[in-house]
């Protein structure tokens, strides 16, 4: 080909090629994907769950793929802050202190999803880069057959009955790990008391789990009597395991307590796919994906003009009837995250 036909070639070549865009996009087939990176208990182990059925609706009505990471709150957040410099998730979802340990270092970029304004302030951040799309509370499980009654308290489970029969999930790792923690801190009136009781309660414990979403099937089969885990999964969880009972701890009046621990997402500052990544969070807070949170995921509605009737939102509004829900300060329990874990660590050789 002569020299100036070639080069004639080359340009219109190049003029017919899409630049590559800000977010990393590499052709047409990369720009129909969005990666997340979330907390596990939203997928359902045999595909029935409510991000089984959410990414199915989204997939079909925007030709978006959904690429699914799973792991515990802390471990998605650290993945994230390894890949900083270079992120290869678009959307972000973790429980509490987590979500505001991802804000706080940088991880997130404000972004209000469509209809977030029926979030309430405390299930969203005041600087508007995450907002709770599943409502859920701590809680600990149990197996019904073997035990006639949940446990009442925390003392209950330092009994020999429990001896390696007891398993709870890593603090700094597991976001319902954490709120082991944020219980016991609440409910024995201080760190120290807290420390001291799970120090003790280290001679029944099985030893460290990264993941809460595997110690419940542990209990329905029986090689546990006791674990964490929050109400959401555990609720879901319990159609497909029969023997698995949901409870809750009591603080020193006697009467059982828990705290809110909703699944909050957020864009990914320089998301590779950060349009698609914004389609998603609105889909998240949608009336028909939030209406199928209690049906199909066992969860709470965020939105405050949801109300679901089905008989799983009935169910879930009996469970936590009598149950004190008090708010910990996660600003300044993300602020000494790291001191805490550790302080644990020491105090149970975890």
């Amino acid at each position: 080909m002569p020299r100036n036909r070639a080069a004639l070639a080359v340009t219109l070549a190049l003029l017919a090629t899409p630049p590559l865009s800000a977010c990393g996009s590499s052709s047409a087939a990369d720009a129909k994907v969005v990666t997340v990176y979330s907390a596990d208990g939203l997928k359902g182990e045999n595909g029935d769950g409510w991000y089984d059925r959410v990414f199915k609706d989204f997939e079909k009505q925007t030709g978006v793929k959904v690429e699914y990471v799973e792991g515990g709150s802390g471990e998605m957040v650290q993945r994230a802050v390894r890949e900083k410099s270079n992120p290869q998730a678009d959307v972000l979802v973790t429980l509490p202190p987590f979500i505001q340990q991802a804000d706080s270092r940088g991880l997130l970029q404000k972004y209000a999803p469509r209809e977030s304004e029926q979030v309430g302030g405390a299930g969203k951040a005041a600087d508007g880069t995450w907002t709770s799309v599943v409502g859920n509370y701590f809680g600990f499980v149990y197996n019904k057959k073997e035990l006639k009654r949940a446990p009442r308290t925390w003392d209950e489970l330092l009994g020999r009955r429990y001896e390696n029969r007891l398993q709870y999930s890593t603090p700094g790792v597991a976001g319902d790990g954490t709120a082991v923690l944020v219980k016991a801190v609440h409910d024995f009136g201080g760190k120290e008391q807290a420390l001291a009781y799970l120090k003790r309660l280290q001679a029944n414990n099985v030893g460290p789990s990264a993941s809460t979403g595997k110690l419940a099937p542990k209990v329905d089969k029986g090689e546990l009597l006791v674990a964490n885990g929050d109400v959401q999964m555990n609720h879901a969880q319990s159609k497909d395991l029969p023997r698995l009972g949901i409870w809750f701890p009591a603080g020193e009046d006697g009467r059982p307590t828990t705290f809110a621990l909703p699944y909050a997402a957020g864009l990914v500052t320089g998301a590779p796919h950060g349009a698609n990544g914004r389609k998603l969070l609105d889909f998240l807070l949608s009336r028909r994906a939030q209406q199928q949170v209690s049906s199909i995921g066992g969860g709470f509605a965020t939105r405050r003009d949801v109300k679901a009737t089905d008989p799983d939102a009935v169910a879930l509004r009996g469970l936590m009837a009598g149950v004190d829900v008090f708010e910990p300060d996660w600003t300044d329990i993300e602020k000494h995250l790291t001191t805490y874990v550790e302080e644990w660590k020491n105090a149970t050789g975890g």
